[in-house]
């Protein structure tokens, strides 16, 4: 790759002259650089596309969704260039570059002045990230879903990953399902849960919306100076889907004491706090947006997220491995482990989640 990267770099609109190149980020999926032009910085990554299968499609999403931000952001008096991504142009105008091995490489701006948390330092900053996210569904509330492309099919159906989770387990093909009877319990006590939101949308009763689907703190830019949160990033899984996928994946990754790989149960805990914190922020930045419906859904999106998450990481280990990286042989049963923790969390605080959201109710 680094005899070839200059000749990709030649490929962009780049201004200016590059005075250096280096790997930049901790992200796991796509292979990224920043490049030092002097007064720009760049960011360059090559898109993987063993997950992300459909390039094309994906960075149209990206240029209609930044294209739309740039809009409202400029309406309300805002700054564009620091509050949404702004794509760069391949030479001859296109928005991806595909090398000779078909990678597909694409291009953005650099914010400058920013800086990103990758775990909670402080309750603030989740409820920073928590407006960032909730401000994002209020910018794309009139967004025309019926134009964004679905780039990986069914990411946030449960109900399909609960029924690829039964067809797991029917098969075993590694002979894993013994290790897991609890788990596999607890998850098929949910089988009636985890329709919720489907059965709610095909009554009518709830929208599909322009969602960002990996709600992470650290996919949110937070100004140097201010340590305000100032732009949503890492726009590759935009799609439609319901405003509690995003609500819920943030909780599910935030309101927690623990990494998603604690081996020790007892350190992981559903921290009912920063669930309170985060439903004031969503709630701030989404700022009349969401319908009553959405809102009191919120606990539903919460345990709905978490739940999945367990089923997709149960999934994996019954089928050996073969879609999340492991680092050990039991990693994925470690990981469904304490996302079950969550949810059975979850289940004891119920009430109490529904209070916190009837306190801050609009």
């Amino acid at each position: 790759m680094k005899k070839n990267i200059k000749d990709i770099i030649s490929e962009f609109r780049f201004e200016g002259d590059m005075n250096s190149y280096k790997p930049y980020g901790s992200g796991h999926i796509n292979d990224t650089f920043r490049l030092d032009y002097g007064e720009n910085d760049y960011i360059l990554q090559r898109i993987n596309t063993n997950v992300f299968t459909r390039p094309v499609e994906l960075m149209e999403n990206v240029v209609n969704v930044t294209n739309f931000l740039r809009e409202k952001i400029t309406e309300m008096g805002g700054d564009p260039a620091r509050e949404t991504l702004t794509v760069v142009l391949t030479k001859d105008g296109g928005n991806l570059y595909i090398d000779k091995d078909d990678n597909a490489w694409r291009a953005y701006h650099f914010v400058k002045g920013t800086k990103s948390y990758d775990l909670i330092e402080d309750p603030q900053q989740f409820y920073a990230s928590g407006v960032a996210f909730g401000n994002f569904q209020k910018l794309l509330a009139d967004f025309p879903i019926d134009t964004l492309n679905y780039t990986i099919d069914n990411f946030h159906h449960t109900p399909s990953r609960f029924e690829t989770f039964m067809n797991a387990l029917e098969a075993d093909v590694v002979g894993r399902a013994k290790t897991c009877q609890k788990e596999i319990d607890m998850i098929i006590a949910e089988k009636e849960f985890v329709k919720t939101l489907w059965d709610l949308h095909e009554k009518g009763e709830l929208a599909l919306k322009v969602t960002h689907n990996d709600t992470k703190l650290n996919n949110v830019l937070f100004d140097k100076a201010s340590d305000e949160a100032i732009c949503v990033i890492d726009l590759d899984t935009v799609m439609p889907g319901f405003a509690l996928d995003d609500f819920g994946d943030s909780i599910r990754f935030g309101a927690t004491t623990a990494l998603e790989d604690e081996k020790d149960l007892n350190k992981v805990n559903f921290d009912i706090d920063l669930f309170e914190t985060y439903v004031k922020g969503f709630l701030e930045g989404a700022d009349g947006s969401l319908t009553d419906l959405e809102i009191t859904l919120f606990p539903v999106g919460a345990k709905m997220l978490t739940i999945e998450t367990a089923i997709r990481f149960l999934t994996d280990y019954l089928q050996g491995d073969t879609y999340f990286k492991t680092a050990y042989d039991d990693h994925n049963l470690v990981r469904s482990r304490t996302q079950l923790k969550l949810v059975s969390d979850m289940n004891d605080q119920w009430d109490q989640m529904n209070a916190i959201v009837d306190k801050h109710r609009p």
